[in-house]
């Protein structure tokens, strides 16, 4: 509409300046704009009659300010949607988190940890994206449209509904270019996950590709993986972009229609509102009409993507945990009697893993689980704690149903030492402390005595300030596996589980485990797998599971006697007393 008074003042009609009359304020909030809008246009007319220049002058000035104003308010919202899309992007990637920690173990083991990551950082950031047009598409392009088709409606109706009836050819090429758009977008974000995992699996398995010669081999699974995700990421890319030359090219058509028949009805002279001034900020305003309206289909085109992205997200959010809280929870104390295992039956799909397991593990005792590999001894461990929930049966701690105590009060006094040292890219202290904030000095230090781990830990660089490296990478086996314990001890726990913790170790390394162990399961009760019947001697009872079920229990020397399935197991190690 800024265009008006320029080509008024180019094409000046006299007898119009001679009849611009003073507007008068006739009070009214609505009226109130009106006055200013007349008394800006009087003001500019008798300025022009008056000297030219001038009130040319005053017209860039005010177009000047206009800008400024819209600029500035622009930049205002900019500044507030900066924290809105950044603030919604740091809650999803905390709810995407805080659901992982709280999903049981099941998922993880099922789920591709390169497309968790994929959707904690690809699909947050097309969200992100989608977000900023949702905000413009809310606050701007709609209120935009309407003031235009607002002033175009007044100035024209025969005009604007002429235009209109062309508009949704537009829409329709538009739509149906988002909803291919939409499938193609799923593929790519779900070929994204399948390339984060490959990426994650060959770095964490370098060694091992490099020993085998396998380098050829992962780079050819690789380059075909990210070739198949390129491929759908640029049909993406051109499904989404061919929106907007489609726009301009129909707008054009439209535009050109629009200047014929507007340029016809003045003429003819069969429009008295539509001035030649007027047409041709009608032309103007139409054309820019367009890039709201481009705006809008670039910003479905974005949301598109998103739902599809959103749609990968709630499938993490809306995960059923399987192991829920109690209402009401039992406040379980330091274990007093015993652990019971009362006919527990479990599966992790549809058969049975566990059948009817009995036991009771008597309080400051240790029991030792042997058995084949899939006999179901790792899992017994994984249901004292809860990382799964029994399907028949139950485990009681002392006379309490371990589902009717907090999953937080269960485990806080359950310590576990496995196989696999898990340490994180930390200090030597903070690792040991881990899970065990309050800890005073004296009191690590104490612990990593009693795991046989303080005297490498004073020859480290640091001392207990030496950060450990990804995964614990600066130190040896058994040098992790002793922080491990060290770990445990800290935590002074009523039950420990020792899930196979010497099994990857070598000989001088296992024995200042084994030793560690031995201080650490010291009246204590505890719960200890093992593959190196060696090391569970000692145990007061163990038991040998095979398919799901207890054959046999006794001591060591019990069961040697029998010469069952235990003693078949002795005689491959060399164990015979």
């Amino acid at each position: 509409m800024l265009f008006i008074p320029f080509l008024q003042m180019l094409f000046l009609n006299q007898d119009k300046v001679e009849k611009a009359v003073k507007p008068v304020y006739e009070g009214g909030f609505v009226r109130f704009f009106e006055y200013a809008a007349d008394y800006y246009e009087y003001f500019r007319i008798s300025l022009t009659a008056e000297n030219p220049k001038k009130a040319l002058l005053f017209v860039c000035v005010s177009v000047l300010i206009a800008f400024l104003l819209k600029n500035i308010f622009r930049y205002l919202v900019i500044w507030y949607q900066s924290y809105m899309r950044m603030a919604v992007v740091r809650d999803l990637r905390n709810k995407l988190f805080e659901k992982a920690m709280v999903l049981p173990l099941s998922f993880h083991s099922e789920e591709r940890k390169g497309d968790f990551m994929s959707r904690m950082n690809s699909d947050v950031g097309e969200i992100e994206v989608a977000l900023v047009s949702v905000i413009e598409l809310v606050y701007r392009e709609p209120l935009t449209i309407l003031i235009q088709v607002s002033i175009m409606l007044y100035w024209s109706p025969q005009l604007t509904l002429f235009a209109f009836v062309l508009l949704p050819i537009s829409a329709f090429i538009i739509s149906r270019i988002g909803k291919s758009l939409k499938l193609t977008a799923r593929e790519g974000q779900h070929q994204m996950g399948v390339l984060n995992s490959s990426i994650e699996e060959g770095l964490g398995a370098v060694r091992i590709i490099k020993a085998f010669n396998a380098v050829p081999q992962v780079l050819a699974a690789f380059k075909k993986i990210n070739l198949r995700h390129q491929q759908l990421i640029t049909r993406t890319f051109r499904k989404k972009d061919l929106s907007s030359p489609l726009n301009e090219v129909i707008g054009t058509v439209i535009l050109l229609c629009i200047v014929w028949y507007g340029g016809s009805l003045i003429l003819d002279k069969d429009h008295s509102l539509l001035t030649g001034d007027k047409f041709l900020t009608y032309i103007i305003m139409f054309s820019q009409l367009m890039r709201p309206i481009q705006n809008i289909s670039n910003s479905i085109g974005y949301i598109q993507k998103a739902k599809v992205s959103l749609e990968r997200i709630d499938a993490i959010i809306e995960t059923d945990e399987k192991i829920f809280e109690v209402e009401n929870p039992i406040k379980l104390g330091e274990l007093a009697q015993e652990i019971k295992f009362d006919n527990v039956s479990f599966k992790y799909k549809e058969e049975f893993v566990l059948k009817n397991i009995s036991f009771t593990i008597p309080q400051g005792k240790t029991y030792a689980l042997v058995g084949e590999s899939g006999s179901g001894k790792s899992t017994i461990s994984d249901l004292l704690p809860r990382f799964y929930d029994v399907n028949e049966g139950a485990i009681y701690y002392d006379s309490v149903n371990i589902k009717e105590a907090s999953l937080v009060d269960l485990r806080s006094h359950i310590g576990i030492v496995s196989q696999e040292s898990i340490l994180f890219n930390d200090t030597v202290r903070n690792n040991i402390a881990f899970g065990t904030e309050q800890a005073t000095e004296e009191e690590i230090i104490a612990a990593a005595k009693i795991a046989n781990a303080h005297e490498f830990i004073l020859n480290l660089e640091n001392g207990y300030d030496t950060n450990i490296g990804e995964r614990g990478s600066k130190l040896s086996g058994g040098q992790k596996q002793r922080m491990s314990i060290a770990r445990a001890v800290l935590k002074n726990p009523s039950i420990m589980i020792l899930d196979e913790a010497t099994s990857a170790l070598d000989t001088e390394s296992e024995k200042l485990v084994q030793d560690a162990l031995e201080k650490l399961m010291k009246d204590r009760t505890s719960l200890v797998i093992a593959h190196r019947l060696s090391t569970i001697r000692n145990a007061d009872q163990i038991m040998v599971l095979s398919k799901g079920e207890i054959k046999e229990m006794g001591t060591h020397q019990e069961l040697l006697d029998k010469q069952g399935l235990y003693y078949n197991l002795c005689s491959m190690q060399g164990i015979f007393a």
